[in-house]
Parts: C-alpha cells; structure tokens; sequence
C-alpha cells in the first residue's frame, strides 16, 4: 500500500561540484567558489566549498581572505552563475522524467511528492538518475511532509549522496532534544524570543501552550511554531516553474566610501547592471531597495515603489534607488551597497496584456 510520501533532493557542494565537473583533474582537491575568484582580495566571502575544502574548516560565508589561510593549497574559482543555472535545468529535467510532482526550491534543490511504494528504493533512482545524466552527486530526505524531508536531506548530506527518512513516529526522538534553531524557517531572531520564554529546545516547544506563545509572537506565528515543532509541515507540491521574486546585486569595497557622491555613483552603476539583467529576462520591476553597511557593520535596507508602475527603463529604477538612498542616514563611512529589485509577478504581467 503506498503513501503519501515528499522527498527533499539537495545537491551536494553544488557550485564546487559544477565546477569540478567541467574541469575533471580538480576532484578529489579543496574547491572554494567565491566571488571574483581571488582569495587575496578584501571582503568577498565563499559562496560554496567542496567537501575536500570543509575539512580544513572553509565555509559559506566564510571570508576568502580566512579560506586562503585556513587552505592555502584550495583552488580558488569565481561564481559561474549562468553555467550553474544551465546545470540546474538539467538536474530539474532528470527529476521531471520520473511520474511524481516536481516543485524547484531553487537552482541545487527541489521537492518531489505523490503516491509512493517504496520511498528508499525510489530515492536511490532518483540519486543514480542525477548522477548519470547530469553527473552531480545529491543528498536525499523523505519525510511525510516538506518539512521533515527538508531536515532529513540534513542528516543524508553528512554521506555523499546519503539518503535519510523522518517521520512523524521518529520525529521528536530524533529532534526533540535539539535546539530550536535547528527547525527550518527558524531565525536567530525567533530563536532569541523563545529563549526569553525559556524553550530551548524543539521537545520543549512542541508541549508549550499557544497562549504562553502568544506573548511574544502573533496567533499565526505561534500556531506555525507549534505546528513544525510537531514535525508538521505543508505538503503541497507546487509544479508551476520557479521564478525569482527579485534579483539583488551588492558588493563590498576594498575601502570604505564615505563620499556621498562615490555612494551615488555606485549605488547608480549597481542598478544599471541590475536593470541590465532583469530587462533581459525579460522581466519588469516594481519596487527598488538600497541596502548599505557600515564600518561598523550595521546594515539599513530602504525601498521605494516605482511610481510609475512595472517598468523596464533603467533611468527610472536608478531615480527609485536615488529616492530610497535619500532615506539611508549615512552617519559613518560605508562597506558595502546593494540594490535589489522586486519584480512583477508572472501573473500581473498576464492581467496587464489581458
């Protein structure tokens, strides 16, 4: 008898591993991915690290320049975003060949559902499907819910190409001793709020009353708290393609600006090169935001809504960036700028031709 069953697919390392497939003589060697590919330039950080790299203690997020001294023998590479979304169809296509519903999670992720006999079995066709067509290693959770197969991918991923299964039977005796923070969606900041009622753990969230919840956060969030504490979860499989709800650019500078025509001018060149890349995906924007970091690293993020409504003239998102600089209290000098651009739905789009 089959049942309802949703399987999490993550892809291991997936920007070192792309890399290394296309240049076959780096495996088995430390792999950091990152920014320009130069570890000895200031403030660019590892987007992704090879396994082989993550033992010598590299990570995501990692400054390069901590990476280069941590593994100064690791092959040092610059982001490949177009080769990585090119791949990433590919892995999507090799999941789509197979009779279950496909929702893409993202470029190395995705969630699989329906009516299934044999999870495991299933998994491991999934994992030799990847690996044959595309080439790329993955790891595979099963749960009963979006929730539980996300973690479960957290325990598959400690083997190459692992596969692991959560349930609601083994849910709190596999989780319930384990910190909040470990609950997927769950922030920092909702963490320090359950501290201050004193629920550490997932066990102890799990057996809160709503109304003690209710002290900190709204109805809604506390039900959705005790919900996934639960090992509860959505288990809808949305197949529609997945497309970006906004595109960011950023960077962070090798001397911090503290002229506020420098901060003008690169906040300007970020959002042409932005514009420049949403225009041709043929997409339009809706709403600009500035984000700014200090020296002191405290981070302001301002928006501002087009006016005019979705447009695709670069002059206008650079006159919305401006609007939302203006409302940034630059009051020391600035280490990094970002500009994000929030993108009209597909459907908005079609009610506008209609």
């Amino acid at each position: 008898m089959s049942e309802t069953v949703v399987l999490h697919v993550d892809l291991d390392q997936f920007f070192a591993s792309v890399e290394v497939l296309r240049r076959p003589e780096l495996r088995g060697r430390p792999v950091v991915v990152g920014g320009n590919g130069d570890p000895t330039r200031p403030r660019t950080v590892v987007a992704t690290a090879s396994r082989e790299a993550r033992e010598f203690g590299v990570h995501s997020g990692m400054p390069m320049r901590l990476a280069l001294r941590k593994c100064p023998d690791a092959v040092f590479l610059p982001t490949d975003m177009p080769e990585y979304r090119r791949v990433s169809g590919e892995v999507m296509d090799a999941l789509r060949s197979f009779p279950l519903l496909v929702q893409v999670q993202g470029l190395d992720e995705a969630f699989l559902g329906g009516d299934i006999d044999e999870p495991q079995e299933l998994a491991g066709r999934l994992r030799a499907a990847i690996l044959e067509r595309v080439g790329l290693t993955c790891a595979i959770g099963i749960g009963r819910n979006k929730h539980q197969a996300k973690i479960a991918a957290r325990f598959a991923k400690r083997d190459p190409g692992g596969i692991a299964t959560l349930t609601t039977e083994t849910w709190l005796p596999t989780m319930g001793a384990r910190p909040v923070g470990d609950l997927w969606g769950v922030g920092p900041r909702t963490v320090a709020k359950l501290d201050e009622l004193g629920i550490p753990t997932i066990a102890e969230l799990a057996a809160t009353d709503l109304v003690r919840l209710q002290e900190r956060f709204p109805v809604r969030a506390a039900q959705w708290l005790l919900v996934i504490a639960a090992g509860g979860g959505d288990t809808e499989i949305v197949t529609e393609p997945w497309i970006a709800r906004s595109r960011s650019k950023e960077e962070t500078f090798a001397a911090d600006l503290s002229d506020p025509a420098d901060i003008e001018r690169e906040v300007e060149r970020l959002t042409r090169e932005l514009g420049a890349e949403v225009v041709a995906a043929g997409r339009r924007v809706v709403k600009v935001a500035v984000k700014a970091r200090t020296s002191s690293f405290y981070t302001v993020i301002r928006e501002t809504k087009i006016r005019q409504g979705p447009t695709t003239d670069l002059d206008v998102m650079v006159s919305t960036a401006m609007t939302a600089l203006a409302k940034v209290e630059m009051r020391r000098p600035v280490r990094l700028l970002g500009v994000r651009a929030d993108l009209e739905s597909e459907e908005s789009a079609e009610s506008a031709e209609d």
